[in-house]
């Protein structure tokens, strides 16, 4: 009998039996089904299952989390089934399946702005600063003076100076911010066509070098359009026709059919042309009908169907029934960050700014990062006496408060439902009273409290109505979960307030389960060590919701600037993936490490990895234990994080990581007390 062959056949079972399942496979901790009908599956009961950790369901595959036994867990499981897995690539194009049209064009509006938001996210800070010093005026800095006239408004009022009016020093910060502000935003057509072609597979220089052409200072600025007569507009001429030439500067659509032309150009031509020359042609051939295409056909109608867009968004915002559409906005986009159509809302938020300077879409998504996080703290505050709950609310509700609400949404509130509720209500009513104050944003990016930087003060009710907007996204939320909780609205499986029978046959509220109640065990302390050269980050912050949700474990990861690996602690390699991307190390004090390179990479097979150890042998923090081709990596359009986990979670008592930011390998980053 195999050592999961019980677990393997309630598996079966649960996900609708043999005849439900079209395809099955593993990567290093998950079994990943494509099901028949996925409405089949049993997950409640498949929770239950012990080996079983969690699950999810992500691009039409259904997606069991074992842990680092996965590979022995498979093959148990086809030995009792009598299911032959598949590689890979064909679970993908099978679970396609279970994916519609929309799905998918979520899935890559997904893949092309994920890697571009934290260039988003700098620049929605940086002028959310500028828009301080050089957008709010302050009375107490006395009215503003012009050739010695006293400036004032239309009606009379006057115009008071801003800090920029006031300080030398603070007017060359201003200025000098406006370089990283302008590339990020401006210049935006270079990151979606860079990201297209990495999406897509094909050569990344060319992308940049289109999204390049799309921005040029040769072009008329597409903020001076309006602005410039037509027999001043500048243009090139062919003798037969005359283009315009026209930048897109901050344009999201034509960047994008760019980007999908120049990618379908080149993969027509590199099977048709000789290798041989193929370097030379496939670019060229590429290149530039791409680059004549977008500036002759797709921009301007890019541009229409953008502007058209912003236009019907913005005017539903400003209608009779604004309200209405806030209000609906504002409950809806926690639910729509599930499904992945959010994304669609950075392009509209980027065309609305391009064409009115200003966008009211994003201070209503700001306000459902704050209200997702005052539910966290609402459940925190239920179940305060609950150390183990506490070690997972308190940093998913300052997440959330900082713009990131997945580890707030997936960790807790969908969990326990009435939380989830609570935060929609109170998003859609802060939502609603933001748009009818008119509040209005000077740049995206910036989420949760932060997005106040953003908010342009003169604009409606500006900051002050912005701030009470936050505060009801904040008291709705807390006081409708603790509400929900109390009257079991919404309640799905908090444990507190649950009930048990004693064995008198009364029924009572169950015990809270704390963590300082349990008696003291013996423990021993691990360091932990910088994987690679790099950056530290925390395991919340890396895209794979297995590794960000801690399904599989605390730990940390590393985004690597060179290509070595190494172990991140003293111990002995207990397994190498075969296909190269994993390795597990047991340390003496018993902690089960995974070391996972790269996100997603069990699809490359192994080949960028060379690894340098084999089970059996031992390590410390100066073994080098792989290479890893980073531009291997990347060209397959995966993430190069390599992730340590802690595996074996129930023997953790704390994990510490101190090391956060830029760090050497070997270097100490933290420790875990194992129990």
């Amino acid at each position: 009998m195999g050592k999961y062959q019980a677990d393997a056949e309630k598996l079966l079972e649960l996900v609708g039996g043999k005849e439900n399942i079209a395809a099955v496979t593993h990567c290093a901790t998950r079994m990943r089904f494509v099901l028949n009908d996925p409405s089949k599956a049993d997950e409640k009961s498949i929770e239950n299952i012990p080996s079983v950790k969690g699950m999810f369901t992500n691009a039409g595959q259904f997606q069991v989390i074992i842990g680092n036994d996965v590979s022995t867990f498979y093959n148990d499981f086809t030995a009792v089934s009598g299911i032959e897995g598949v590689s890979k690539e064909q679970g993908k194009a099978l679970a396609k399946q279970n994916q519609n049209m929309l799905q998918r064009v979520i899935a890559v509006l997904a893949e092309i702005f994920t890697p571009l938001l934290p260039a988003i996210i700098v620049g929605g800070l940086i002028l959310g600063f500028r828009n301080l010093l050089e957008g709010v005026q302050i009375e107490a800095l006395g009215q503003k003076i012009v050739d010695g006239v006293a400036m004032t408004n239309a009606d009379g009022t006057p115009i008071y100076q801003t800090i920029v009016d006031v300080s030398q020093f603070w007017s060359g910060v201003n200025h000098f911010l406006w370089l990283p502000g302008e590339a990020i935003f401006h210049f935006l057509p270079v990151g979606i066509t860079w990201s297209i072609t990495r999406k897509m597979g094909t050569t990344q220089i060319l992308g940049i070098v289109l999204g390049i052409t799309l921005v040029s200072p040769q072009l008329l600025n597409a903020y001076a359009v309006n602005g410039t007569a037509a027999a001043d507009i500048p243009f090139w001429d062919f003798g037969f026709a005359q283009v315009n030439m026209i930048g897109y500067q901050a344009q999201v659509i034509p960047a994008m059919l760019a980007a999908f032309t120049l990618v379908y150009l080149e993969k027509f031509f590199r099977p048709r042309i000789p290798e041989a020359v193929s370097m030379i042609f496939v670019p060229l051939f590429s290149l530039l009908p791409a680059i004549f295409f977008a500036h002759t056909i797709l921009g301007p109608i890019g541009w229409k169907i953008g502007t058209g867009i912003s236009y019907i968004v913005n005017a539903g915002l400003e209608s009779p029934i604004s309200w209405l559409f806030s209000a609906i906005f504002g409950a809806v986009y926690a639910p729509l960050v599930i499904t992945g159509l959010h994304h669609t809302t950075l392009a509209i938020d980027s065309q609305l700014i391009a064409d009115f300077g200003t966008t009211n879409l994003w201070p209503m998504i700001a306000l459902s990062n704050i209200a997702q996080g005052a539910a966290v703290f609402a459940v925190l505050f239920l179940h305060r006496k609950d150390t183990k709950e506490k070690e997972i609310s308190l940093p998913s509700g300052i997440s959330s408060w900082l713009g990131v609400t997945e580890p707030a949404m997936f960790g807790i509130n969908l969990k326990y439902v009435y939380p989830f509720v609570a935060a929609m209500i109170g998003s859609g009513i802060a939502g609603m009273f933001s748009n009818i104050m008119g509040v209005r944003a000077n740049a995206i990016g910036v989420g949760g409290l932060p997005g106040i930087l953003a908010i342009n003060g003169n604009i409606g009710g500006g900051w002050f109505a912005f701030t009470i907007a936050m505060i009801i996204a904040i008291v709705v939320p807390f006081v409708l979960t603790i509400f929900f909780r109390q009257q079991g609205i919404f309640n799905k499986i908090d444990r507190v307030g649950a009930q048990v029978v004693t064995p008198d046959g009364a029924v009572v509220d169950a015990p809270e389960i704390s963590s300082a109640n349990t008696l003291p065990t013996e423990s021993t302390t691990e360091e932990l060590f910088a994987t690679a050269n790099g950056t530290v980050v925390a395991i919340t912050e890396v895209s794979d919701p297995v590794f960000s949700q801690k399904m599989m474990g605390d730990g940390y990861a590393v985004r690597p600037t060179d290509t070595h690996v190494y172990s991140p602690v003293y111990g002995t390699v207990t397994s190498v993936f075969d296909t190269k991307h994993a390795i597990g190390i047991l340390t003496p004090g018993g902690a089960e490490v995974l070391v996972h390179m790269g996100l997603d990479t069990v699809e490359l097979k192994g080949a960028p990895f060379n690894v340098k150890v084999k089970a059996g042998g031992s390590v410390t923090p100066e073994t080098e234990i792989a290479e890893m081709d980073l531009d291997a990596v990347t060209a397959a359009g995966k993430q190069t994080d390599i992730l340590t986990v802690l595996t074996n979670a129930e023997k953790v008592a704390n994990l510490e990581i101190t090391g956060l930011g830029e760090t050497t390998a070997g270097k100490v980053i933290g420790q875990a007390e194992m129990k």
